[in-house]
């Protein structure tokens, strides 16, 4: 999943909810991922999502799945991973070039939840481990999308990954990085077409509205001591992350033409 599964994991000690280390991470790769559909479900929701996507002439979009049912996500939370989704050329098993999206991730490593990777994979891969069949898509102008291409995959793409996660990233600060700062960064790279994760930071400070987590102080500090993929190090003050929801209302704000919906399974 991506960025709070474990995080969402709760326990008792002493009677007070904390926050568990056993639970399933939002970032996660997905060994550790729990099936909630069958394959076949899977797959056709998986395709659904790619005609959709193709329907809008998109060449690259942010996709976000759901990897926590919603009443396990704290207020203002809805998906839990979000990736960019890319119009390629796929090589199948047997050789064939067929078009289709793949899909590049920042994903936690299994064996190593506080480290992170940067892993492609495909639709039905990336929707196997949901909790709920929904996906957000969010489809930035012809413009973006065309800066978006010259990043993806370049040594810039690789040079704004920082390994060292947290499901609870600053996305204002260096040091922790989750999947939804890795994609506004990379975003805005594009963007002002640079490199520089300190101008980066600058104009997402400027310009960028965090998601205020809600979850109290306590819970927090007792994550942080019983998970290595909770870390406080990076905040400042009141404690924020990137969310799918607070990158699609930045680039609604500053990028005309960008477009976001949901698609949900054929009941």
């Amino acid at each position: 999943m991506t960025w709070l599964p474990r995080l969402l994991m709760v326990l008792s000690v002493a009677g007070a909810p904390i926050l568990s280390a056993h639970a399933v991470g939002f970032s996660s790769g997905g060994a550790t991922e729990e099936i909630h559909f069958p394959p076949e479900r899977i797959i056709k929701f998986a395709k659904k999502v790619e005609k959709a996507m193709a329907a809008k002439g998109a060449r690259v979009a942010i996709l976000a799945r759901m990897g926590r049912p919603p009443t396990q996500l704290p207020d203002g939370m809805h998906f839990t991973h979000v990736a960019f989704a890319v119009y390629s050329e796929i090589t199948t098993r047997d050789g064939r070039q067929v078009p289709g999206y793949a899909i590049h991730n920042l994903y936690q490593e299994d064996s190593h939840p506080d480290i992170s990777d940067l892993v492609l994979d495909f639709p039905v891969d990336f929707f196997s481990g949901v909790a709920v069949l929904e996906a957000g898509v969010l489809i930035p102008s012809p413009e973006v999308q065309r800066r978006l291409l010259s990043v993806i995959g370049t040594r810039t793409y690789d040079s704004l990954h920082d390994p060292h996660y947290s499901v609870i990233a600053n996305p204002y600060t260096l040091g922790r990085q989750n999947c939804t700062e890795f994609v506004l960064d990379v975003v805005n790279a594009a963007i002002y077409q640079t490199n520089d994760i300190r101008k980066i930071k600058s104009a997402e400070k400027q310009y960028f509205t965090a998601q205020k987590v809600n979850i109290s102080p306590l819970k927090l500090l007792f994550g942080s001591m019983f998970s290595s993929e909770v870390s406080l190090s990076d905040q400042q003050g009141e404690t924020v992350t990137a969310t799918f929801e607070s990158i699609a209302h930045y680039l609604e704000t500053y990028d005309p033409g960008s477009e976001t919906f949901t698609v949900l399974p054929d009941r």
